[in-house]
């Protein structure tokens, strides 16, 4: 009863990567780069496993961009022909690359991953694979043309591969899916039919994840014009409430969202962000606990899964390190209440 997990993504070590910078390059290169990202995803463990997290992610360590190091190993996808476009309805820029032909998976893309992960942790384990909506939103098309045809592609592929990863002894696989708060109408026209070919077939538990972003300065003057309350959750609960997906992750901790909406999530077990991943105060135990216990009143104890709002890539590692020790420690003072064994 109240599990824990995090949305995906740890602060990287500076050996790695430029810390406090989203997306930052790789500070290493060749063999010795890969011997890097093993290095950090050892680390990663140890510090969710450390910190009491009962579901354990790899932290993205290996992964410079959350869309993009999925795309690096597909046909079609272009990274030579880089575009800057508008995403996420022009919210910001960002340079993506372009689908110029048909999509097939080079070769597993992150089945070592998964492997090395397994091998390194007794927890359950889960990871994070970019949803086909926000991966359509996050590059450039001159192929399909078509956003819905080119995210039914992209869900093909996932499958492809979510299946593989599942094969390995994954136990929670997450799609992502940042998109669905912004492109409202199409979650229903074909985001939802989307995530149900992506997952199609996996024997292991599927999520998909729906914030309002990382804590970068787009995301936050966005959220200061959606008012005294974020009511896009209203929209696109219902549809997942009825989806096959098993899990939605999302955002509490500091937002607007009525908590309410969280009983339209009726039937799914529901991810509560009780960190605020956009600043670097660290959460007592005792706030995270007020969260989890007001998402009680519209979520059964047996649903509930304390998490993060989204990643914490951007954060300093000793902050990511303090909330994880909070969310832990909130979730375990919840559970007492409730007659649960800590």
């Amino acid at each position: 009863m109240l599990l824990t997990t995090i949305a995906g993504s740890l602060p990287k070590p500076s050996w790695l990567a430029t810390p406090g910078v989203l997306w930052a390059p790789w500070a290493l290169e060749g063999p010795a780069l890969e011997e890097a990202k093993r290095d950090a995803v050892l680390v990663a463990l140890k510090e969710q496993e450390t910190a009491g997290i009962d579901i354990v992610t790899d932290g993205e360590q290996s992964r410079q961009h959350f869309v993009h190091g999925f795309l690096e190993r597909i046909e079609g996808v272009d990274f030579g022909r880089r575009v800057t476009i508008g995403i996420r309805a022009d919210r910001y820029k960002a340079e993506v690359p372009t689908v110029t032909g048909p999509l097939a998976r080079r070769g597993s893309i992150h089945g070592e991953e998964v492997r090395f992960a397994r091998a390194h942790t007794q927890r359950k384990l889960k990871f994070t694979i970019p949803g086909p909506m926000t991966i359509v939103d996050t590059l450039a098309d001159e192929h399909y043309r078509d956003r819905r045809r080119l995210a039914l592609e992209f869900a093909r592929v996932i499958n492809e591969e979510a299946r593989e990863l599942a094969a390995l002894g994954l136990d929670v696989l997450q799609l992502d899916e940042p998109a669905f708060n912004v492109y409202l109408d199409d979650v229903k026209a074909w985001g939802i039919e989307a995530l149900h070919r992506a997952v199609e077939g996996l024997r292991c538990r599927t999520a998909v994840h729906i914030c309002y972003g990382y804590g970068i300065k787009a995301n936050v003057e966005w959220k200061a014009t959606l008012g005294s309350e974020w009511r896009h959750y209203e929209q696109t609960f219902p549809l997942l409430a009825g989806s096959r997906i098993d899990q939605v992750s999302l955002e509490c901790a500091n937002s607007r969202v009525p908590l309410e909406l969280l009983g339209l999530l009726r039937g799914k077990d529901v991810l509560v962000g009780a960190i605020d991943v956009a600043t670097e105060a660290v959460e007592t135990p005792a706030e995270v606990a007020a969260t989890l216990r007001k998402a009680l009143a519209f979520v059964p104890p047996e649903r509930l899964y304390p998490c993060t709002n989204c990643g914490m890539v951007p954060l300093p590692r000793e902050v990511a390190r303090g909330k994880l020790g909070a969310l832990a420690a909130g979730a375990a003072l919840v559970r007492k209440e409730l007659g649960a064994p800590a």
